[in-house]
């Protein structure tokens, strides 16, 4: 019995020793003590608050995926970011899509944050997307999501119209953005550009880490609006040179932050728990070419468009090409930085008051890439 006790002892004190690890251990370099960056990463005036709830498009059917055979229906289980403060709204509605293989919970960092600066923010799991889809992650279904972003829009808009809703009076109609990583980036990119696909709600857009090698400038002709893209220069997934490089010069208007050392995995929250890898666009790579084994088995750009409408069918798609992986900086430092610009963005276009938008609009153009070394930003001259 002693024995036991003593085995049981013993096993506790190792896993609070690792809990003690996982939560302190490997912690990235702070910002500089006085620096507007280091000012601008604490949270906003306000608390945040979340809850979860499940959204279901019935106009819509799931389509039939491996051994799954899909549903009349597109069912997306979704969270909330949104300010404490429920009587001071309205505020602006920001959606977050994820990435392929991935989850909403890699965006919680970003809602928070954004939840205490005056926002509410949503995200959902994909039907077929998402880490656990049916049949496996199928990449193809990104033709579907720019409509799950329009149904998610026209829900929480209507609940904010509804007095015995959580959201009453929460929403402003009129300050809608979009924001996603990787998979989600294109979506975000299809639902704010696509001549078909787009929903002229969305006043704004955010790529971080999407893929762009796809789009050609004509895709970007149909309609003009504030967008960022978000990229780190090793990135493996979805490679640099290629996609986010390229953004100032095809989209008009557009800015680009580039994060050196950064990795396209980082930028999840849910690369918390690989801070200790060399690489985590290792795991990342092993995770999605497991899964598009399954959904690209042949060309699929077709699904996107035509050449007419801006899609280039002969895109390559060079994924996780970079051999050997460089050491990639910790994932904490890179969510950090991408706090800063995703927020820097957003209020710069939607903050209350004109010049809160314009020092918005200056730290991000000038002094996040004076203040950090490893920060580069350009503009389109278009």
């Amino acid at each position: 019995m002693k024995k036991t006790f003593k085995i049981l002892l013993a096993l506790v004190l190792v896993l609070i020793v690792a809990a003690v690890i996982f939560s302190s251990g490997r912690q990235p370099q702070p910002f500089a003590a006085g620096t507007r960056s280091a000012a601008l990463l604490q949270p906003g005036p306000f608390g945040a608050i979340s809850y979860t709830e499940d959204y279901v498009d019935e106009s819509r059917p799931t389509m039939a995926n491996g051994d799954y055979s899909g549903s009349p229906r597109r069912e997306l289980e979704g969270s909330v970011w949104l300010p404490d403060d429920v009587s001071g709204g309205p505020y602006p509605l920001l959606v977050y899509s994820h990435g392929f293989s991935s989850t909403r919970e890699g965006g919680e960092y970003l809602g928070r944050h954004l939840a205490s600066l005056g926002y509410v923010t949503v995200a959902v799991d994909y039907p077929l997307t998402n880490l656990s889809a049916p049949g496996s992650p199928n990449v193809k279904d990104v033709v579907n999501q720019p409509a799950d972003v329009s149904f998610i829009l026209d829900t929480l808009i209507a609940q904010s119209k509804q007095n015995d809703h959580r959201l009453y009076g929460m929403i402003d109609p009129h300050r809608i953005g979009s924001m996603g990583i990787s998979l989600g980036g294109m979506t975000t990119t299809l639902a704010a550009f696509h001549p078909t696909m787009a929903d002229s709600r969305i006043k704004a857009a955010l790529s971080i880490a999407g893929p762009t090698a796809q789009l050609t400038p004509v895709f970007f002709s149909f309609r003009q609006l504030p967008f960022l893209m978000l990229a780190a220069d090793i990135d493996a997934l979805v490679p640099y040179a290629s996609n986010a490089e390229r953004v100032p010069e095809v989209v008009p208007g557009s800015q680009l932050v580039t994060i050196a050392g950064g990795s396209h995995t980082g930028f999840s929250g849910l690369a918390t728990a690989l801070r200790w890898m060399h690489n985590p666009d290792r795991l990342g790579c092993y995770t999605v070419a497991k899964n598009l084994e399954t959904s690209m088995t042949e060309p699929w750009f077709d699904l996107l468009g035509t050449p007419e409408q801006g899609i280039n069918y002969n895109a390559k798609f060079d994924l996780c090409q970079l051999n050997p992986l460089p050491v990639a900086m910790n994932p904490l430092r890179q969510q950090m930085i991408s706090k800063l610009v995703v927020a820097a963005f957003f209020q710069s276009q939607f903050a209350d008051d004109v010049s809160e938008r314009a020092a918005a609009a200056l730290f991000l153009g000038q002094t996040l890439s004076s203040e950090l070394d490893e920060v580069t930003f350009r503009s389109s001259q278009l």
